[in-house]
């Protein structure tokens, strides 16, 4: 429910109520036994009044009947998320965790269903314990890091709304989190790259027809694989790392950012993103931003940066389609992440070539992302 601006303190009002946590465009007249009223203005301009209540409603029955006259969806998902995001809970968090159950949130929003609706538009009260633990264990084949933090957001946001009445119960408490794999996933060369070839020839098909995907995606395996990104660095990447000499990386969680030279590969996907990119920016009439910097490579069809959930969503349905179609098995399956595995594998020289090519600055992460097996001489010849 949206509140309004900070209301100056009203000794009118009954004492039960929180006066700062009041709807926003709801007044009480103390007058008589006391009454709750809306102002709002007429198809004349006229304002008008309409009595809503009595005194002695609380303050949770006060915002349901609100909501009730607006029409707003309150069962939903998304309206739980929204309640949590706004409560005095969720400030009081430190930033980063905030910043992470926003991810979740974005992520959990709009989770593809069966019912053609996003997790986020269905009714938070038919949610059951089964069938969360279907959509994290789904999320895990993507990254079990990411499902297991979907799971402690989704059990908070669920606990909140329990103890408030927007849930008869918690069905997210008492799941199982998802475990990291003891083996890291490699993608197999030939399936990798048919899965390029496909993503490249089924995203120039039309949006709604039959095995379309989006036209973006190809590029950004490449530009992860070829540049040893992950996903939300290549999608982050903008006009201002086009260099001369090749691509400077932007590298997170405290990597050194290197230029990764041109090659002609390198090169034919930098210049597919920003022709898709031109075609999307033409046919939305998106003004072009002077700042080479706030002018990302990769967009969505809105014309604007293309988002981890997007990113993410994209990714699921396509690789879960190649599945059905048998371009790879069950356990071939591997996440967008591991594009940047395979590159680091992949690159010619030593494991000091490879960490500086991938920026690690700890030697030891590359037991995590360098998977090639060396080649020794024998002990005597």
């Amino acid at each position: 429910m949206r509140r309004g601006r900070k209301r100056k303190h009203n000794p009118h009002i009954p004492a039960h109520i929180d006066q700062a946590a009041l709807p926003n465009g709801v007044y009480f007249d103390h007058r008589g036994e006391g009454c709750w009223y809306r102002l709002s203005f007429n198809e004349a301009g006229r304002r008008t009044r309409q009595n809503i209540c009595g005194s002695k409603i609380t303050l949770s029955e006060l915002h349901r009947l609100i909501e009730d006259i607006e029409g707003i969806d309150t069962a939903s998902l998304d309206y739980l998320f929204a309640e949590f995001h706004g409560s005095d809970q969720f400030k009081q968090l430190s930033l980063k965790s905030r910043k992470d159950y926003e991810y979740c949130r974005d992520v959990l929003a709009v989770f593809p269903t069966k019912l053609d609706q996003p997790l986020g538009k269905l009714a938070v009260r038919r949610f059951t314990a089964p069938m969360i633990q279907r959509i994290i264990d789904k999320l895990a084949d993507s990254g079990p890091s990411k499902a297991a933090h979907c799971l402690r957001y989704l059990r908070r946001v669920m606990q909140w709304g329990r103890n408030r009445g927007y849930l008869d119960d918690n069905p997210a408490r008492g799941l199982e989190a998802p475990k990291e794999r003891k083996q890291r996933r490699l993608p197999d060369t030939q399936v990798m790259n048919a899965l390029i070839q496909r993503a490249q020839q089924r995203g120039q098909l039309s949006r709604g027809q039959l095995g379309a995907c989006s036209p973006y995606l190809w590029i950004v395996m490449e530009l992860s694989y070829l540049c040893r990104l992950r996903g939300i660095e290549t999608i982050t990447l903008t006009d201002a790392n086009e260099r001369p000499e090749g691509i400077l990386t932007n590298r997170r969680k405290g990597s050194r950012d290197n230029i990764v030279g041109w090659t002609q590969r390198l090169q034919n996907a930098w210049n597919a993103a920003k022709a898709i990119r031109a075609q999307t920016w033409e046919k939305r009439k998106t003004a072009v931003n002077l700042q080479p910097a706030r002018r990302p490579i990769i967009v969505g069809t809105s014309g604007r940066a293309l988002s981890k959930s997007g990113l993410d969503t994209a990714w699921q349905r396509f690789i879960t389609a190649a599945i059905e179609d048998g371009v790879l098995t069950p356990e071939q399956r591997f996440g967008m992440h591991d594009f940047k595995r395979k590159g680091i594998t992949d690159t010619k020289g030593t494991r000091a070539d490879k960490q500086q090519a991938s920026g690690h600055k700890d030697q030891a992460m590359m037991d995590v992302y360098d998977l090639s097996v060396p080649t020794v001489r024998p002990s005597a010849e």
